[in-house]
């Protein structure tokens, strides 16, 4: 099960790191844009760390105190979860 869990955040992150990415390029040649809502929605489906590591590599949204904030606190809350489901299970046994 916790394979599984890994794997769903693996993929949300690369979604969320994704959508930054392409967010930022919108941005710069003037067309339309991801929805901010979107991009939130990505990491609170579990792509907290493609969301924060897209933020910081694109320099994109940091200057949003909603992104600056939100995208670490929810990444955080996201390992918290991971590492309970670590503790609370037979750990990482992938097999």
């Amino acid at each position: 099960m916790l394979k599984w869990i890994l794997i769903y955040v693996l993929i949300m992150s690369v979604i969320a790191f994704a959508a930054m990415g392409l967010d930022k390029r919108r941005a710069r040649k003037g067309q339309w844009r991801i929805p901010e809502k979107m991009l939130f929605l990505f990491v609170i489906l579990g792509g907290g760390a493609g969301g924060l590591a897209g933020m910081y590599l694109f320099r994109h949204k940091t200057k949003h105190w909603y992104f600056a904030i939100g995208f670490p606190v929810i990444f955080v809350l996201e390992l918290v979860g991971v590492i309970a489901l670590y503790i609370f299970t037979d750990g990482f046994a992938f097999f």
